[in-house]
């Protein structure tokens, strides 16, 4: 069989012969020549498909198994002889799709990871250029990159690339294949060896003065995770280090296009990850912070402000890049706790950005129905209200001519998002940038917020039927809210943007009342507000959206008095509890440091989130003074409540001096109504010594209120 193997004769028929011997062998030797035979043909590349299947029918599995487990070779042979001959098998089936995707084939994977380890030797490079053969088939199949994954392959490939062995070009474009389809869990899972390779490759990016530069600006960005960030370790922290002062040295060089463009993709890349904090905090981090922010400005002007479609086409990637760095632009703008900026860079600054964001609104002006569904459209949008969140003076009148198309754009992701979102996903499958995640109005709502506090802005927003979206998308938000288990996990988006929706009513609840009457949307949102407060307010991690809730359902309310929901109905009740219980719960009687009396104070479980909290509860106290007099059973759940008889006690124990004008009001306000509207109400603050507190604290109309008959 050796001297067939060796001669020039005819292989197809050589070939037919070894795997008639391979099905009919009558001991090992016969079968290990033919297959040394079969192997040389392998190689050779001289196997068509259907010889490949002939050779597994022949075979099968558990030949090439027994070959990798074998320690002993043929004498005279290389210690790796079974093994090779094995793998170059194994090799050989993994052409197939259907073999690559076999439990035999997956079983093997920590056999090709330790062969990628562990092999070294000169006489071992076809079994390593075997083993990247098999991971690239099984890499193709369905479920091999979970299964790569789990079997440890991101380490074997991390080690090999790393330590520069043979073939290590395979195991990185390997690895970029695994974080491509599962970043998370490939971080997850070998967080340590990642970084290694990270590490590995910012030091060539530093050290690099050719164009390998620019080509690792292209790896870069696929080993940067978004979670958990590099600034939290220390090997990340020189990672990052070595990257900044690498993108330094490009960007403040003269550079085409080809060589500039990578270079802001991988420093947006950086900043998605980082935010700012990977930029150093001295003379030359805020220039080369100024310098980003504005190369990231021209280009985005460049390539908008006279735009040929196939020109954008082909920079889309770059200048959503660009909108990345210009974001964190307008962040470092407004930053005023340890600020990288000057404040002459951030004037200069502001004035760049906001000729790039004219650039913008231009560029989404000439938009046309059939380009809606691109996701460069929803990066622009997203900027923008980045800029209409922060910015509220500037382009003003510009904005204002958009807002119809931006009404429409969040109105049709919206609907066709809303279905979409609740397809179940394939589990190792990125959805970043997909239709499913491109929320447009998350990213409108701090814009819509200010522009619906301004006449002409918000005439416009009503008129193209913002306010009916807005409430359906609170609904479909608070749903989302519902399903997601209770935790004191940081703010979610959902959570936020039913915070900022929450302002956008309250500007319509203050500005507009006969849209609120008129609107059958507001009916239906009041509705989910009487119902929701009950349930969210005991949930302590959820104050400051259960504060809005109870602020914009008590002014609501005040507008929708005639509406049936509000005619005593049990859900109303339960509401209104839930409101006073909020209102009541703000304030409580401490010891006044400073002396021997009690002080009033604000309750520790409000004392963290009173910031955001303080104004909604004023706001909330005026609303409920007002309810009071046109709902007549109001009253009688005040008295049931018991806070009449709590806030007179606590104004009894502390010292009139430790109480605020501005809340002293507020209290007043609140309980001149109630004396008015109910004699029960009014005797029992008679009998908490209403007349003496009333005089100590100044609240001459409830003195007043009191003293008549």
């Amino acid at each position: 069989f050796l001297a067939m193997a060796s001669d020039g004769g005819d292989r197809s028929s050589t070939l037919k012969r070894c795997l008639d011997v391979l099905r009919d062998a009558r001991n090992d030797s016969e079968q290990f020549a033919a297959l040394l035979l079969v192997a040389k043909a392998v190689r050779a590349g001289e196997v068509d498909a259907k010889t490949r299947r002939q050779i597994f029918d022949a075979i099968g599995f558990t030949f090439p198994s027994r070959l990798l487990t074998s320690r002993q070779p043929p004498a005279g042979c290389p210690e790796h002889t079974f093994r090779a001959l094995g793998l170059t098998l194994l090799a050989c089936f993994c052409t197939d799709p259907e073999l690559a995707g076999h439990s035999q084939i997956l079983n093997k994977i920590p056999t090709f990871n330790d062969i990628l380890v562990s092999t070294g030797t000169p006489d071992s490079t076809s079994m390593v250029d075997d083993v990247y053969q098999c991971l690239n088939a099984i890499m193709a199949t369905a479920r091999g990159p979970r299964e790569l994954v789990t079997k440890g392959t991101v380490s074997a490939l991390c080690q090999a690339y790393v330590s520069c062995s043979y073939g290590s070009e395979h195991a990185l474009a390997l690895l970029l294949g695994l974080l491509a389809v599962a970043e998370a869990k490939c971080w997850q899972r070998d967080t340590p060896h990642l970084l290694a390779v990270l590490s590995k490759l910012s030091s060539d990016f530093l050290k690099s003065e050719d164009m390998t530069k620019f080509e690792l600006c292209e790896v870069l960005p696929h080993f940067i995770p978004l979670s958990p960030p590099l600034t939290q370790d220390s090997q990340g922290s020189e990672c990052l280090h070595r990257l900044y002062k690498g993108l330094a040295a490009i960007l403040g060089s003269k550079l085409n296009q080809a060589q500039r463009d990578p270079a802001l993709k991988l420093a947006a890349c950086l900043v998605q990850a980082c935010g700012s904090e990977w930029i150093p905090a001295e003379s030359a981090g805020s220039k080369f912070l100024a310098l980003l922010v504005n190369l990231a400005c021209v280009e985005v002007r460049l390539t908008l402000e006279e735009p040929d479609p196939v020109e954008v086409e082909g920079k889309k990637q770059v200048v959503t890049a660009c909108y990345v760095l210009m974001e964190m632009g307008i962040q470092e703008c407004l930053r005023e706790e340890k600020p990288l900026l000057e404040d002459v860079q951030k004037m200069q600054l502001m004035r760049i950005m906001e000729e790039a964001f004219g650039s913008v609104i231009f560029y989404l002006k000439q938009v046309k129905q059939e380009q809606l569904q691109d996701p460069f459209i929803f990066a622009s949008v997203r900027v923008l209200g980045a800029w209409m969140a922060e910015e509220t003076s500037s382009l003003k009148q510009e904005i204002c001519e958009l807002l119809p198309f931006l009404v429409h754009y969040a109105k049709k992701l919206f609907k066709e998002g809303s279905s979409a979102a609740s397809l179940p996903q394939p589990e190792l499958v990125s959805t970043e940038g997909s239709g499913l995640s491109q929320d447009a109005l998350r990213f409108l709502l701090p814009g819509f917020c200010h522009l619906t506090a301004e006449d002409r802005p918000r005439d416009i927003l009503i008129q193209e039927g913002a306010p009916a979206l807005l409430c359906e998308y609170f609904l479909h938000q608070w749903e989302v809210l519902s399903s997601q288990p209770t935790s004191l996990a940081p703010l979610t988006s959902t959570e936020m943007s039913l915070q900022t929706a929450c302002g956008i009513f309250l500007n319509l609840v203050v500005t507009a009342p006969d849209l609120i009457r008129r609107d059958k949307s507001f009916s239906s949102l009041m509705d989910l507000l009487l119902k929701s407060l009950p349930l969210l307010l005991p949930q302590k991690d959820h104050l400051v959206l259960a504060a809005n809730i109870a602020t914009l359902g008590l002014l609501m309310a005040r507008v929708l008095t005639a509406s049936t929901a509000l005619q005593g109905m049990q859900p109303a009740r339960e509401f209104f509890r839930a409101a006073i219980h909020f209102l009541s719960d703000a304030h409580t009687a401490q010891a006044d440091p400073g002396g021997d009396s009690l002080a009033m104070t604000v309750c520790p479980a409000y004392l963290s989130a009173w910031a955001d909290v303080q104004e909604l509860w004023f706001l909330g106290m005026q609303a409920l003074a007002g309810c009071v007099p046109l709902l007549p059973w109001l009253p009688e759940a005040v008295l049931q409540a018991r806070w009449l008889d709590d806030l007179s006690q606590l104004l009894s124990r502390v010292a009139p001096a430790s109480v605020d004008f501005e809340l002293i009001a507020a209290f007043q306000g609140v309980l001149v109504e109630l004396a008015r509207a109910s004699k029960l109400c009014k005797d029992v603050i008679l009998s908490h010594q209403g007349r003496e507190w009333a005089n100590l604290y100044g609240m001459a109309a409830l003195e007043q209120c009191l003293s008549e008959p």
